[in-house]
C-alpha cells in the first residue's frame, strides 16, 4: 500500500477547526495563521477507509446503527497484534471521543472534592475536566533535565498516599512531552497506585504512533492487579486520522467497573454510533497496517528535519526527542523566558498557530508544542514561522 505523504490538501473553507477563521482569533487573535497546534494531521486516511466510507455513502441510508462483532474483532485483533494483549468484546465500551471519557469516569468514580493525579505539563483538558467535575487537580510534575522528561517517584507517593486521592490520569505515550514510558516506569506507578487504591485511567490514544526503538505497553496488560484497577481510553483518530469521526473504545476488564461506568453512559444517553465512524474504525484497524507503518517511516523523516533545521536556525533551540506522538515539544527558554510573550511573538510575527507550552501547565512555560503530522514542505514553513518569531524577540 502506498501513500503520499508530501502531498499537500487544501483543507480551508472545508470546516476544519484548526483552519478555522473564527476558531483562530478566538484562541490566538489573528485569523490567517499556518495552523500546527490541533493534534489532527494532514494526510488522507488510509484508502481501505475511504472505501468502507464510500461503500456506506453509496447505500444512502444513515439511521441508528449498532456495532457488529466484526468491529469489535478488529478492535481486538489489531491490540493482540500490534501489542500482544488479549482483550474480550464485552471489555470494550464506546464513546464519542476520550475526553468525553475522561468526564464519565469522573462522573463514575470520583466525588466532588476528590484529588485526581495528572503529571504536567500534560494535555490540558484532563486539568479542565478534573476541575469541571468539581474535583481538585494534584499536579506530579515530571521532571526535565538535560531534555528528557524523567517520573518524579517520591512525589507521586506522597500524593498517592494523600486519602483524597482516589484516580490517577496517566498519559501514555505522553502529550506533550512525547514519552513512550518503559514498562518499568509503567510497573512503579500501578505498584504506587495498587498500595494506595488509587484507580488509573490509562489515555493511550497515541499508542500506535510511536518511533524506532521505543515500544508501547498497554498499562492494564502488565499484570492482572493492574488490568483490575485500570481504565484503558484507545481510538483509531490519533493513528488514521480520524478525529472527526468521534469513535473511541473504552477497554474495561473489571466486571464491576465496568458496569459502574456504562451506567454513566446510560445516564448520558451515549449509545448507537455513527455508522460512518463504525464503517472507519473497523477498514483502519483491519486493513490499515501497512498505511501505518508508512506513516511511521515518514513522520521519523520529519523529526530528522526538524532536528537538522532547528540545529542550523535555532541552535540554542531544544526538541525534546521524540519517542511517540506526532507532537513535538520544543524549549525555547534560551531565547525567551517569558511563555506567554513567546507564544504571543511567534503567532503575531511568525503568523503559525501553535499550542503554547503554558497551556499545559506552569512547567510548560517557555515551550511550544509543534503538530509535524503534515507534508516536509508545510513542515519548512512552520519552522521558518517559529525562527521568525523568535528573532523578532531578539530584535
Amino acid at each position: 500500500m502506498t501513500a503520499s505523504f508530501d502531498a499537500v490538501i487544501d483543507r480551508r473553507n472545508t470546516n476544519a477547526v484548526k483552519y478555522d477563521k473564527a476558531t483562530l482569533k478566538a484562541f490566538f487573535g489573528e485569523e490567517n495563521l499556518q495552523p500546527f497546534w490541533v493534534a489532527d494531521m494532514e494526510f488522507k486516511a488510509p484508502e481501505p477507509v475511504l472505501e468502507a466510507l464510500k461503500k456506506v455513502v453509496d447505500h444512502g441510508i444513515f439511521g441508528y446503527s449498532a456495532r457488529p462483532d466484526s468491529y469489535y474483532q478488529a478492535i481486538i485483533d489489531w491490540t493482540r497484534r500490534r501489542f500482544d494483549y488479549e482483550i474480550e468484546k464485552e471489555w470494550i465500551a464506546y464513546t464519542p471521543g476520550i475526553v468525553p471519557a475522561v468526564n464519565y469516569v469522573l462522573q463514575a468514580f470520583c466525588m466532588p472534592g476528590d484529588k485526581v493525579i495528572i503529571q504536567q505539563p500534560v494535555y490540558y483538558p484532563f486539568a479542565r475536566s478534573i476541575i469541571n467535575n468539581g474535583c481538585q487537580v494534584l499536579d506530579n510534575p515530571l521532571l526535565y533535565q538535560e531534555g528528557r522528561y524523567e517520573i518524579d517517584f517520591e512525589d507521586l507517593e506522597e500524593k498517592a498516599k494523600d486519602p483524597m486521592t482516589t484516580l490517577m490520569i496517566l498519559c501514555s505515550p505522553h502529550n506533550p512531552v512525547s514519552r513512550v514510558w518503559t514498562r518499568e516506569e509503567l510497573t512503579r506507578i500501578g505498584e504506587i497506585c495498587l498500595e494506595n487504591d488509587v484507580m488509573i485511567l490509562a489515555d493511550e490514544i497515541h499508542n500506535d504512533v510511536v518511533f524506532s526503538g521505543h515500544r508501547h505497553t498497554f498499562f492494564a496488560s502488565i499484570s492482572k492487579a493492574f488490568e483490575a484497577r485500570t481504565i484503558t481510553c484507545t481510538a483509531p483518530s490519533k493513528t488514521f486520522n480520524l478525529a472527526g469521526m468521534q469513535a473511541s473504545s473504552i477497554i474495561i476488564a473489571d466486571a464491576k467497573i465496568r458496569e459502574r461506568f456504562n451506567r454513566v453512559l446510560e445516564r448520558n444517553s451515549i449509545g448507537f454510533q455513527n455508522p460512518l465512524s463504525i464503517a472507519a474504525t473497523e477498514a483502519a484497524y483491519r486493513d490499515g497496517e501497512a498505511w501505518l507503518e508508512a506513516l511511521l517511516e515518514y513522520l521519523e523523516g520529519n523529526i530528522a528535519t526538524m532536528k537538522d533545521y532547528l540545529a542550523e536556525h535555532l541552535p540554542e533551540a531544544v526538541l525534546v526527542e521524540p519517542e511517540g506522538t506526532y507532537l513535538a515539544w520544543i524549549d525555547l527558554r534560551a531565547y525567551e523566558t517569558d511563555g506567554r510573550l513567546l507564544e504571543k511573538t511567534v503567532v503575531e510575527k511568525g503568523g503559525v498557530a501553535l499550542d503554547g507550552g503554558t497551556w499545559f501547565g506552569p512547567s510548560g512555560d517557555g515551550f511550544l508544542r509543534f503538530n509535524f503530522a503534515c507534508s516536509r514542505s508545510m513542515l519548512l514553513e512552520g519552522l521558518e514561522g517559529i525562527k521568525k518569531g523568535v528573532m523578532a524577540l531578539k530584535g
